[in-house]
């Protein structure tokens, strides 16, 4: 059902508007906010959106994967050729729904094609980040009730010059309440798509690197993918990186085991690229798998040497592990496992 502003009040002030709003409902009280969940579950994000969803997620700490995943599909579906109807702020283009204008300010050449466009998957939906941190911290300096992600949801909607009108989110009775449900309804989405994530407890570098990681919980496992800036495409080699027979890991963005924990611990730690080189340069600090403290490494090898190690995990606390396990899987927390060929543990701090 495509619902539009009333003449008037399409206007968005320096924002966007929503070309289509599907199956909006007014939705009674503030619904809590979706921000700080970091995990999605798995079949909500086309593969083509998926990498760029987590990375836009994981710009600033108010936004998270659901909450980008959910207002892709209020504005577009994930379609990512989506043309708006035309407007008195011209016409929404792209999955994200960026007018011209907008773009001017928050479009960049993201995936690096040589081309900024709100027709690009990773432009628009980077982009869309992007704008949504601004509208946030706006929100949180404006002074106005709601929640910072509400509100910055209904500037991104209506314009943050309907936000300051109403000095909080535009009510059911303004628009036919499209900008109410398009906040509403982005929101309740995000806390039903988010996956529940247990918290990492600690403080020190290995939480932080494992807080880190949990940033990718649903990216998928790509060969030879992933570096110490972010995810990346990879590239297949003998049976690796192969789904179905296609190469998968040279058409998708993401990491595999060991640039994961490369990535996560970058930041105070500069671990080598693979699994036996990481195990190689942490050695000298052994940890006893009944002493594990969260960041530690896991080891796994075929020969029972840490040298030839094809595999390495992080320890999240509690008994699980992150890790980014093979292709066809994406970056999930589990249960420590100790089959496989378990070497043992080293702390890279």
């Amino acid at each position: 059902m495509s619902v539009k502003l009333a003449a008037g009040a399409a206007a968005a002030v320096g924002g966007l508007i929503l070309a289509s709003v599907i199956g909006a409902a007014a939705v009674g009280g503030t619904p809590a906010s979706a921000a700080g969940a970091t995990g999605i579950k798995a079949g909500k994000v086309p593969g083509e959106f998926l990498s760029w969803v987590m990375k836009a997620g994981a710009l600033c700490d108010d936004e998270s994967p659901a909450l980008i995943a959910a207002q892709l599909y209020q504005e577009s579906h994930f379609n990512a050729a989506a043309v708006g109807p035309e407007t008195s702020s011209g016409t929404a283009k792209g999955a994200a729904q960026f007018t011209d204008a907008s773009w001017g300010t928050w479009g960049r050449d993201d995936d690096g094609n040589g081309n900024a466009s709100p027709f690009d998957i990773g432009d628009a939906v980077m982009a869309q980040g992007r704008y949504m941190c601004a509208l946030i911290e706006r929100a949180k300096d404006s002074g106005y009730s709601g929640g910072a992600v509400a509100l910055a949801l209904a500037g991104y909607n209506g314009g943050w010059g309907r936000v300051q009108q109403f000095q909080g989110v535009p009510p059911e009775s303004f628009a036919q309440g499209q900008t109410y449900n398009y906040v509403h309804d982005i929101i309740d989405r995000a806390a039903e798509w988010a996956d529940a994530v247990p918290a990492v407890t600690g403080t020190g570098s290995g939480a932080d690197a494992v807080r880190k990681a949990a940033t990718y919980l649903g990216l998928p496992y790509v060969w030879g993918g992933g570096t110490p800036a972010g995810p990346s495409t990879g590239f297949c080699s003998g049976n690796n990186g192969y789904l179905d027979g296609v190469c998968f890991a040279a058409s998708h963005e993401g990491f595999d085991c060991s640039s994961l924990t490369q990535n996560a611990w970058w930041s105070t730690t500069h671990l080598p690229r693979t699994a036996s080189d990481q195990y190689n340069a942490t050695a000298s600090h052994p940890v006893s798998m009944d002493a594990l403290q969260v960041g530690d490494l896991i080891f796994y090898s075929h020969t029972g040497s840490g040298s030839d190690a094809y595999h390495v995990v992080m320890y999240y606390g509690d008994g699980k592990v992150i890790e980014a396990p093979k292709t066809g899987k994406n970056v999930q927390i589990v249960k420590l496992y100790r089959t496989g060929g378990l070497v043992g543990a080293t702390r890279p701090a």
